[in-house]
């Protein structure tokens, strides 16, 4: 059987204390009652019908039988009978809220019987009135029993379908960076076909042309396994029907991403530091996904406010930074763990081996904090031969992206 947790065992422990404390001093109130004083025996009576509650969250239906037989004894022996009726009725209710509901019913008939017992030893007038209240009580305890085992089945079905979501939402968005990093790879394996080809071709008649090549078959294809491992890691089925995609997005296109915003009704303004250098495709795909969804909160949720969105091209490594300035802006806007948008921004740092950070600003308004090691961007691509086919980087950015 599973262990009980330790704070449960805590309150139950203090619970039953308390019960056996009140027990005793209305114990000490029998005399005026008409009952016997409490003896030694009595006192040993009472522990034993209370104190065994604080293993009710084990062992509910011994503790209920324990607590019972010692309340029974207690009765027999002529003692007043009220004090020993907290320990049964707890016990009877945790039963309820954790049994079925016919054991419940049983443990109560059993408790009735005992109260029915009572009232017989006792000698008392009015048995109709004991019953009454025995089955009263009874009832309602078995009732809110019940309620609350229904209430925990529904919370922990209710858990059970958050982290399902969560878990469908993470493998959608890796779905998605599966597919892009897919069109990743294809183009770099394209790009290695063509230089190949040339390669093969040139080979005899320009020696230097089939050199420069070959460097720029090593330099792409390294890249092509740094997204083929990323892409590895992500475990999805093809969807056989899913419609043809546009092309992947890059950091040359947040100008447009930006004026998107601004129409929307978000002033925004992008800042660049750092020299711009072509990153790997699925690094600059990762920034521009992050940047799209930190626009997108502040154009739903940061109100009248003004957004910024900052690249610093580091040595090696990318870090953006999109904030806004939002006032009187919920600061649970963006749940922790919650929503698809931010699952994704986490995953897709994670997959690059990235870090972010999300949340409200001392001064006001939201920050998104991305950053993103760009190693593969330095090998060697800034400096291509000046011979190979596009000439400079900077008249082939399509054939390095």
């Amino acid at each position: 059987m599973r262990p009980t947790p330790l704070r449960p065992i805590i309150v139950d422990t203090l619970i039953a204390v308390a019960m056996a404390v009140v027990a005793v001093l209305l114990g000490r109130e029998s005399r005026s009652q008409g009952w016997p004083d409490l003896d030694g025996r009595a006192y040993v009576l009472v522990a034993l019908a209370h104190l065994p509650v604080a293993l009710r969250g084990r062992w509910p239906l011994a503790v209920f039988a324990v607590v019972q037989a010692a309340a029974l004894v207690y009765v027999t022996l002529g003692y007043w009978p009220v004090v020993c009726t907290f320990g049964s009725m707890l016990a009877l209710y945790t039963v309820a809220s954790v049994r079925r509901v016919r054991t419940a019913l049983v443990c109560a008939a059993c408790m009735t019987g005992m109260w029915a017992y009572a009232g017989v030893v006792s000698h008392t007038p009015s048995m109709a009135s004991v019953l009454g209240q025995a089955l009263l009580y009874c009832s309602v305890l078995v009732w809110f029993g019940h309620l609350a085992q229904r209430s925990a089945e529904l919370t922990r079905r209710l858990r059970a379908e958050q982290t399902e979501r969560a878990r469908r939402a993470v493998a959608e968005e890796r779905g998605r960076i599966a597919r892009e990093l897919h069109d990743v790879v294809a183009h770099h394996m394209s790009v290695i076909s063509v230089q190949a080809g040339l390669a093969r071709f040139v080979f005899d008649s320009r020696p230097d042309r089939a050199r420069g090549a070959l460097g720029t078959i090593a330099d792409t294809s390294g890249e092509a396994l740094e997204e083929l491992r990323r892409m590895l890691r992500v475990l999805r089925e093809e969807d056989p029907e899913a419609p043809g995609r546009a092309p992947m997005p890059t950091l040359a296109r947040l100008g447009d991403l930006l004026d998107r915003v601004r129409a929307g009704g978000l002033p925004a303004d992008l800042a660049v530091a750092g020299t711009e250098r072509p990153l790997p495709p699925g690094v600059e795909l990762c920034a521009y996904r992050v940047v799209q969804e930190a626009l997108t909160n502040a154009l739903k949720h940061a109100g009248p406010a003004h957004a910024r969105v900052e690249l610093h091209y580091g040595t090696h490594e990318l870090t953006v930074r999109v904030t806004d300035d939002g006032r009187g802006v919920n600061q649970a806007r963006v749940p922790a763990g919650g929503g698809h948008g931010l699952i994704g921004m986490r995953e897709r740092a994670k997959l690059y081996g990235g870090t972010i950070t999300v949340g409200p600003r001392s001064e006001g308004g939201y920050e998104v904090l991305l950053t993103l090691p760009t190693s593969a961007a330095g090998r060697g691509r800034n400096d291509p031969p000046e011979d190979l086919p596009g000439g400079s980087p900077e008249d082939r950015p399509e054939a390095e992206r």
